[in-house]
């Protein structure tokens, strides 16, 4: 099989990142839209207490956890996909999931301005500037690990373990949502996610782990 140019190759992350980051943006932003639009704000009852399972969704997607998510995720992709394959090429690997957390996190944020802009109906507003800086600044290390996801022993564990993990710690250090009950369904939600995963991943690697020194 012939192996792609490095500049093709380069193309189809930067490509699936911009679609997928964009997508993700624009979804969130319409989320946010539709939960603001069938919030209470008038009664002081539902201000205080008041929630809804389209708020909660909210809440969780524009998470800075669900953010960093997205670029592992993108970088977790590419490698996955083979576009340059972590076994034979380690170093490749890490810069094309790298760049595909930056991209991923520009286009989510272009995205979002963007639909906020067009459901408002008002002139177009740039992101604030620290936004754009933390997609680069964050985006890239993010988007490492994700490529680091795939592969196999202890890196590959710790990678994994990275979204579920720094979930729960935010929940628990600087959960959203504008009052107690919102936040406390947020952390509920997210916590037992954050277990899910986490204990799916040390067994499923336990039990890889103890298939290969069997055979």
């Amino acid at each position: 099989m012939v192996a792609e140019r490095p500049l093709v190759s380069f193309v189809k992350v930067v490509v699936g990142a911009l679609v997928l980051g964009a997508g993700f943006g624009a979804a969130t932003s319409l989320v946010n839209a539709v939960s603001y639009h069938y919030a209470d704000f008038e009664s002081e009852a539902a201000t205080i207490s008041g929630a809804s399972p389209i708020e909660i969704v909210s809440v969780m997607i524009d998470s800075g956890w669900a953010w960093a998510g997205a670029a592992v995720a993108m970088g977790w992709l590419v490698a996955r996909t083979g576009v340059n394959r972590p076994e034979e090429n380690r170093a490749g690997a890490l810069a094309q999931g790298a760049a595909a957390g930056v991209v991923a996190l520009l286009a989510a944020t272009a995205a979002y301005g963007f639909a906020d802009t067009v459901q408002s109906g008002g002139p177009y507003l740039p992101e604030q500037p620290i936004w754009w800086v933390a997609s680069v600044v964050l985006g890239a290390p993010l988007g490492a690990v994700g490529a680091c996801a795939v592969r196999p022993g202890t890196t590959g564990l710790l990678a994994r373990l990275v979204v579920p993990v720094g979930a729960a710690v935010q929940m628990a250090v600087l959960p959203p949502g504008r009052n107690e009950r919102i936040v406390v369904i947020g952390q509920t939600v997210v916590w037992t996610l954050a277990a899910v995963c986490v204990g799916f991943v040390v067994v499923r690697f336990l039990a890889r782990h103890r298939s290969a020194q069997a055979g």
